[in-house]
């Protein structure tokens, strides 16, 4: 359980010395009761409104965001756009964070979240979750191409990479990937060992999560229970 005010202030929406404000000028209910004070002990999830309207109060938040290309993968940085200038300023104030990176030059799936626990368990080498992309490349891919990957791939600087999935579609310069780690540009750097260089490249899935197909490239929403509750097991 948390402090009203805490939790309150933990949206992002108000800051502590406001939101203690709000309690005591009555103009917050706790379950449709009003709390006696900021220092009221409540849990997370628990209705809570101010001026009637409902306000979010899960200790975590998760989305799911479809990340341009064009776009870093950091919390800041002083030249580039980052993915969390996508989010509205009341949730970058939730202390959101990228699971994971994808290049500048990817699009595609990337969580945002304040849970470190759940984002270490993603991001496990133990774990082996699994990433599927959609790849175009220069040249075809063919048979060899897919024993060599799952064979394993060797980097062109001797990094060895795990046997992975690799799915050629119909028009054979495209494909599918799927790998069970996150090395520095792997699958980019994998294709290039192969003598097919990248020209687009979008990720998925992560795991379980797949990415929404109503989202536009710069569009987020927040994951659903049914997705979150298939991240947790």
């Amino acid at each position: 359980m948390e402090r009203l005010d805490k939790l309150l202030a933990a949206t992002g929406r108000w800051s502590r010395r406001e939101a203690k404000a709000l309690v005591k000028a009555g103009r917050v209910r706790v379950a449709g009761v009003l709390p006696q004070g900021p220092e009221d002990k409540i849990t997370p999830g628990t209705p809570v409104t101010v001026d009637g309207r409902l306000v979010d109060t899960e200790s975590f938040t998760y989305l799911m965001l479809h990340k341009p290309a064009g776009v870093v993968s950091a919390t800041e940085d002083a030249r580039e756009k980052t993915v969390l200038d996508l989010i509205p300023p009341d949730l970058r104030r939730r202390g959101l964070f990228p699971v994971g990176r994808l290049d500048k030059d990817t699009e595609g799936l990337l969580l945002l979240t304040n849970d470190g626990a759940l984002s270490h368990q993603l991001l496990s080498p133990a774990r082996h979750v699994e990433k599927v992309y959609y790849v175009e490349v220069e040249g075809q891919l063919d048979q060899a191409d897919q024993a060599a990957f799952r064979r394993g791939i060797i980097l062109a600087d001797g990094t060895v990479c795990r046997p992975a999935g690799l799915t050629v579609l119909e028009e054979a310069s495209h494909g599918l990937v799927a790998i069970k780690e996150g090395k520095y540009h792997q699958v980019r750097r994998m294709l290039a060992a192969r003598g097919k260089p990248v020209t687009y490249l979008k990720r998925l899935s992560m795991g379980p999560i797949t990415l929404d197909p109503d989202l536009p490239p710069g569009a987020w929403r927040p994951l659903t229970r049914a997705e979150l509750a298939h991240l947790r097991r």
